[in-house]
């Protein structure tokens, strides 16, 4: 059962800005965390940041860095992206992931659980 489901997606224009939702719906007591990956027809899924429930500084990855940017609300059990000033190359399926531990990272194999993914298309 699919306990981590995303929103948010759509298309808008380059330089545009638009916020993705991930609700974890089996949030458990302990510390662990939740990343957003996105991934392009063909390609492997491209790590984009994460953040843990608690503390925690959240994560970027190098390439959305200055541009996106992670938040949390524990109280909805949900994690956010933001993105802004989007571009062409931004257009990918993101999908959310939920970690077995307080882990962030690129590594797939550390996560149990995915949404089903959200589609966000840059173009004007």
């Amino acid at each position: 059962q699919v306990q981590v489901v995303e929103s948010g997606g759509g298309s808008v224009q380059p330089g545009d800005s638009l916020r993705l939702s991930c609700v974890d719906s089996g949030r458990r007591s302990s510390d662990y965390g939740m990343a957003w990956f996105r991934q392009t027809p063909g390609k492997d899924r491209e790590f984009v940041g994460g953040i843990t429930w608690i503390g925690g500084t959240p994560m970027l990855a190098a390439s959305v860095r200055g541009r996106f940017a992670i938040s949390r609300d524990n109280a909805m059990n949900t994690v956010y992206l933001h993105l802004r000033s989007v571009r062409p190359t931004d257009t990918a399926t993101f999908y959310c992931a939920r970690a077995r531990r307080a882990f962030i990272g690129a590594d797939t194999s550390a996560y149990d659980d995915w949404g089903q993914g959200t589609q966000v298309t840059v173009s004007s």
